[in-house]
C-alpha cells in the first residue's frame, strides 16, 4: 500500500491510501480533500499515520515523489530571500580577525580593507560596491568621519596588532627588519606642510607627493610606517622610524637592519653605529679609496666567492662575485652603449642632450660640444662586472650576510603590490589626517593580503592570490527563509572544480589557524 496525492478537475487535492491487486491499484481508504497545501499535508501525515498502523511498511509512489521533488525545490526557490556573490569577503573577513584587527570594534575598517583587496576604488566608488555585492550599507560621510578617528585614536592599535601578529608567525622575535622608502603621488600640484613636489619614484614631476617609508621583517610582513614631507632626503626618514620603532615594541638590540645603499649616507651609517644598531647594507664599492678599489679588483672573481676586508670602523666589507650578474652588468652596458652610439652617431651633442646621466658617463665632451665614445671607460666599467659590496658589523658569515640582504625584495614586492593591487596611489584626499589614514587602511589590507599568502602555501594550494580571489568571486551564499522554523538557512555553495580547491581556505579551524 501507498499514498497518493490525486489532483481533481476542481484543483483540488485529494489524499488517498492505494493498494495493488492482481495488477490493479485499488483505494482502500480516502482521507478527503483538500484546497490548500497546509490541508494537504494535515492529511497526508494522517495517512501516513494510518498506513503504519494498519498497513504495515509504506511502498512508495515514484510519481508522487516525484511531484514532491518539483514541489520542494519550487518551495525553497520561492523562500529564497538572497543570493550574494561574497567569497571574497567571507575569504578577507576571517583572515582579518585571525591576525587580530577584530580588536578594532568598528565594522567601517573591515569594509574598507575588504573593498580595496577586491576591488581598489574612491571611497564613494566602495561605498556602492559595497552595496551591490555584499549588501552593506555604509554611509561615505560615516566613512569619511571614521577615516578621521582612524587617523586620531587608531593607527597605534593598528600597528600594534600587525607587529604582534608577526612576531607570533615569525617564532617570538622580529630578527630582520628591511627598510625601504617610495613616494605617492597626488593628482594635483597644490602643496602644503605635507605634500611638496620632490623626486618622484612614479616619474610624477609636476605633481605634489609624500614620502613613505615602510619596515617589514623577514618574509615581507609589515611592521610600521611614517609618512615625511615630499621633499624629505630618503635617506633621512629610516633613523626616526627604526628608533620609534624599537622603542615603542621594546626590541633591546635582538635585531638587524637591512637597507640598500640609496638611504646609506656617511652619516647614516655613523647614526646606525653610534645607536648600537647592527646593520647590514649596500656598499658603493666603486666610490671606494683608491687602495680598497685596487684590492677588490685584484682578486679572483670565482662564481659565489666572497672576499671581506676590516675596516677601521670595525666594519667589514664583503664583495662577492657572480656569473650571472657579471652577465648582467654586461647585457646593459651593451645596450646602454648601442643607445649612445645612435644618438651621437654625428659626433656632435645637442644642449639638450648634456648631463652625465646613465651611460652619458661614457661621453668625452671636447670644447667644441664634438663627442666620442670613450673605449677606455668602456673597459674600466668591465673589469667590475658582476662585483657587488656589502657593508655590516655583525658576525654573521659571508653567505649569510649577502643572503639577508638580498632580502630587501621583500620591501620591493610590498611597494609594488601596495602601488598595483591596492592602489594606494594617486590619492585623492587632501587633509592630512585623512592622507595618513588611507595609508593606514592600504597598511592593513597589505598586512591581510600577506596573510593571505601564507595561507595560501600552508594549506599547499598551488594557486597565486590572484588567482584565489578570482575564484573567490565567483563564490555565491545563498539565504532561505524557513517560515515553520522562522529561521534562515544559509549556505556558501563550492559547485565547480576550483572552486572546491580553494574550499580549505575558508575553514582555517581545518588548517589550525583559527
Amino acid at each position: 500500500m501507498f499514498i497518493r496525492k490525486r489532483k481533481n478537475r476542481s484543483g483540488s487535492t485529494s489524499i488517498v491510501v492505494i493498494s495493488k491487486r492482481h495488477g490493479q491499484f485499488v483505494e482502500v481508504k480516502n482521507f478527503g480533500t483538500a484546497e490548500s497545501e497546509e490541508d494537504v499535508s494535515r492529511l497526508y501525515v494522517q495517512a501516513q499515520k494510518w498506513l503504519m498502523t494498519n498497513g504495515g511498511q509504506q511502498s512508495i509512489d515514484f510519481d508522487d515523489l516525484r511531484g514532491r521533488e518539483f514541489e520542494e525545490t519550487k518551495r525553497v526557490i520561492d523562500n529564497m530571500d538572497a543570493a550574494i556573490i561574497n567569497g571574497t569577503q567571507l575569504l578577507l573577513t576571517q583572515i582579518y580577525d585571525g591576525i587580530g584587527f577584530n580588536r578594532i570594534h568598528d565594522d567601517v575598517l573591515r569594509h574598507l580593507v575588504i573593498a580595496r583587496i577586491s576591488q581598489p576604488m574612491s571611497k564613494l566608488a566602495t561605498v556602492e560596491y559595497l552595496k551591490s555585492y555584499y549588501d552593506e550599507d555604509v554611509d561615505l560621510n560615516h566613512i569619511y568621519r571614521y577615516m578621521d578617528r582612524l587617523y586620531k585614536t587608531q593607527q597605534e592599535l593598528v600597528q600594534n596588532i600587525s607587529v604582534e601578529h608577526t612576531r607570533k608567525i615569525l617564532g617570538g622575535r622580529i630578527g630582520l627588519m628591511f627598510y625601504d622608502v617610495s613616494t605617492l603621488y597626488f593628482e594635483t600640484a597644490k602643496t602644503d606642510n605635507l605634500r611638496e613636489p620632490g623626486f618622484s619614484k612614479d616619474g610624477k614631476t609636476a605633481e605634489s607627493q609624500v614620502v613613505l617609508g615602510l619596515l617589514v621583517s623577514n618574509g615581507g610582513y609589515p611592521l610600521s610606517y611614517s609618512l615625511f614631507n615630499g621633499s624629505q632626503y630618503e635617506g633621512y626618514t629610516m633613523l626616526p622610524i627604526i628608533d620609534d620603532f624599537k622603542q615603542r615594541f621594546n626590541l633591546g638590540d635582538d635585531f638587524v637592519v637591512v637597507a640598500d645603499s640609496g638611504l646609506m649616507s656617511d652619516a647614516n651609517v655613523k647614526l646606525l653605529r653610534s645607536a648600537g644598531y647592527k646593520y647590514i647594507i649596500g656598499a658603493r664599492i666603486k666610490s671606494e679609496s683608491k687602495a680598497v678599489k685596487e684590492w677588490i679588483l685584484s682578486q679572483e672573481k670565482k662564481d659565489g666567492h666572497y672576499f671581506e676586508r676590516k675596516r677601521d670602523s670595525g666594519e667589514r666589507l664583503i664583495v662577492g662575485y657572480s656569473d650571472k650578474r657579471a652577465k648582467k652588468d654586461a647585457y646593459n652596458r651593451e645596450r646602454g652603449v648601442a643607445r649612445l652610439r645612435k644618438a651621437y652617431s654625428t659626433g656632435k651633442l645637442t644642449k639638450a642632450q648634456v648631463n652625465k646621466r646613465g651611460y652619458n658617463k661614457f661621453l668625452e665632451i671636447s670644447k667644441d660640444i664634438q663627442v666620442s665614445i670613450s673605449e677606455d671607460k668602456i673597459s674600466e666599467d668591465e673589469r667590475w662586472d658582476g662585483l657587488k659590496g656589502y657593508i655590516t658589523n655583525t658576525d654573521l658569515d659571508a653567505e649569510r650576510v649577502v643572503a639577508q640582504y638580498h632580502g630587501l625584495w621583500v620591501v620591493e614586492k610590498a611597494f609594488r603590490i601596495s602601488k598595483g593591487t591596492l592602489d594606494i596611489r594617486p590619492m585623492f584626499h587632501f587633509t592630512e589626517r585623512r592622507i595618513e589614514a588611507h595609508v593606514c587602511i592600504c597598511f592593513v589590507a597589505y598586512k591581510v593580503y600577506k596573510e593571505l599568502e601564507r595561507i595560501i602555501k600552508l594549506a599547499d594550494i598551488n594557486m597565486s592570490i590572484g588567482d584565489v580571489l578570482k575564484v573567490a568571486r565567483t563564490i555565491i551564499t545563498v539565504k532561505v527563509n524557513m517560515p515553520e522554523n522562522r529561521d534562515v538557512y544559509v549556505k556558501t555553495l563550492f559547485l565547480t572544480k576550483r572552486q572546491k580547491d580553494i574550499e580549505p581556505l575558508f575553514k582555517l579551524s581545518a588548517l589550525g589557524l583559527e
